[in-house]
């Protein structure tokens, strides 16, 4: 027997879920507005140019001092009794935990669905100077970090803002450091966390038919638990999950290409040919124009490392050292793994099976790329499963990472206090993320990035000089003086 429902309750729901669709839909439709003429093109103009500025300023250290930063994290120059809460071993993790999530699987995919393959060389550009952005906020950001009551460490750039550049702006320095501390809060919940969930409960759904509500439910259970116990709980978890979950991801990727291996210097060919001329993946005029194919790598490019967004430096303002220097070098290893390597393996993989021409979006693309590159001996249908397991674990560690930042911007904002009933607010918009549609959180996550990152950008530009002074009293130590 059917139930009869009354017309009453009916249309009042029905009216209340257009409004609610509709709302939504007008939302969407502001933020990519402001995502295609106004924030893509403010990345653009500031975020390369910066990483360009910066390398040529200290003549590419991010590449002369790449082997000093491995023997920096390998512990060589590590003293006892350092300050801090974490090693730079653990802060790296932490950093790259957040970095390393669905940008490395469905950020590349989106890129090169709109873009074409050419908006995979954007995001090499972008890593490649991203590495220098991160060694000179990671390196403000340690310099100007504080200590906290409970001798834990707080640090990023509302820091280095509010007193960096107090004696170049003033009173301004404040402000900009309000700005950017609520534009990190606001990113907290954007790029860590609904893009994470999103992307997680989409996925679970696709392979093995969970609905999303139950998914986000055990997801947000789960992340609540970890982020309480604050950054070593965090630290300790994600020092285990990086490694592992890389090495899954290499390693079936590794195995994608050399069963294809044919196919993998034209795949590289495409990318460089195309960088300059714009080849849209989906077939349409938006993808043609090279502005697009540059926009979409830089945007997606920043979204996977962070590099000048100012995320990292809170986590890497919490390393144990006596030297800033240190520790912005080994940031500057970041950028590196995540962009140069890991988003790279997902690229060749999806242009060397020729999934980028199939029209499919998101991680869609991601699963076809490694089902067809595995097809060849037979296995593609453990692809799905692959691709599932590595972005429940990226987007794992990315949501307990960006917790971390997100209550450093909310204890900066509110006080030491707000930081648990930051984590409650937090953890509600994992919830969210993983109920609402895909191109709405996407596109919030792309606004909310430019929101951190201008203000971000200008602050180290204008702290050139102080980077310079770490620079010159770093350099001119002795081993022995390093290690003190």
């Amino acid at each position: 027997m059917s139930e009869i429902q009354d017309p009453v309750i009916a249309e009042t729901g029905e009216t209340m879920g257009d409004a609610s669709s509709a709302f939504l839909e007008g939302l969407n439709s502001v933020i990519s507005w402001y995502n295609d003429f106004v924030g893509g093109y403010l990345l653009l103009f500031f975020l390369v140019p910066a990483g360009i500025y910066f390398a040529f300023k200290f003549r590419f250290l991010h590449v002369r001092g790449f082997g000093h930063a491995i023997a920096v994290l390998a512990g060589r120059y590590t003293a006892k009794g350092e300050s801090g809460d974490v090693n730079h071993f653990k802060a790296l993790t932490t950093a790259l935990s957040a970095t390393v999530g669905t940008g490395n699987i469905v950020g590349v995919a989106l890129a090169i669905h709109w873009g074409g393959p050419g908006a995979v060389f954007w995001m090499w550009v972008t890593g490649f100077f991203g590495m220098m952005l991160k060694m000179v906020e990671c390196t403000m950001g340690q310099k100007y970090r504080k200590f906290n009551p409970d001798g834990t460490v707080s640090g990023g750039p509302m820091y280095y803002m509010e007193y960096g550049l107090k004696d170049i702006l003033g009173k301004h320095a404040k402000t900009l450091a309000l700005i950017f501390a609520g534009a990190a809060v606001l990113a907290s919940l954007g790029t860590g966390n609904m893009a994470q969930s999103n992307s997680m409960t989409d996925v679970l759904n696709s392979t093995y038919n969970f609905p999303h509500w139950i998914s986000g439910l055990v997801i947000t259970g789960l992340v609540l638990m970890i982020i309480v116990g604050g950054l070593k709980r965090i630290a300790n978890v994600t020092s285990r999950l990086v490694p592992f979950m890389a090495a899954i991801y290499f390693l079936a990727a590794l195995l994608v290409v050399v069963v294809n291996i044919e196919n993998f210097i034209p795949a590289f060919a495409l990318i460089f040919k195309d960088a300059f001329t714009g080849t849209a993946a989906a077939g349409g005029f938006a993808g043609s124009a090279f502005i697009i194919t540059l926009t979409m790598g830089v945007r997606r490019g920043l979204f996977s490392n962070e590099a000048g967004q100012g995320s990292a430096p809170m986590a890497h303002a919490a390393a144990k050292t006596r030297h800033p220097m240190q520790e912005g070098m080994v940031a500057s290893i970041g950028p590196f793994i995540d962009t140069l390597f890991i988003c790279s393996l997902t690229a060749v993989v999806i242009i060397m099976t020729g999934a980028w021409q199939s029209g499919i979006e998101g991680v869609g693309m991601t699963v076809e790329a490694f089902s067809l590159g595995l097809d060849s001996i037979n296995i593609g249908y453990i692809a799905p499963h692959i691709i599932s397991v590595g972005l429940m674990l990226f987007a794992f560690s990315t949501i307990i990472s960006w917790s971390y930042y997100g209550s450093r911007a909310a204890q900066y904002l509110f006080g030491f206090k707000a930081i648990k009933r930051y984590y409650y607010v937090y953890a509600l918009f994992v919830f969210f993320g993983s109920v609402w549609g895909l191109e709405l959180v996407w596109n919030f996550v792309d606004m909310v990035i430019t929101f951190m990152t201008i203000p971000n950008l200008i602050a180290i530009v204008l702290l050139t000089p102080v980077m310079k002074r770490e620079v010159n009293k770093y350099f001119s130590m002795s081993d022995e003086e390093k290690r003190a």
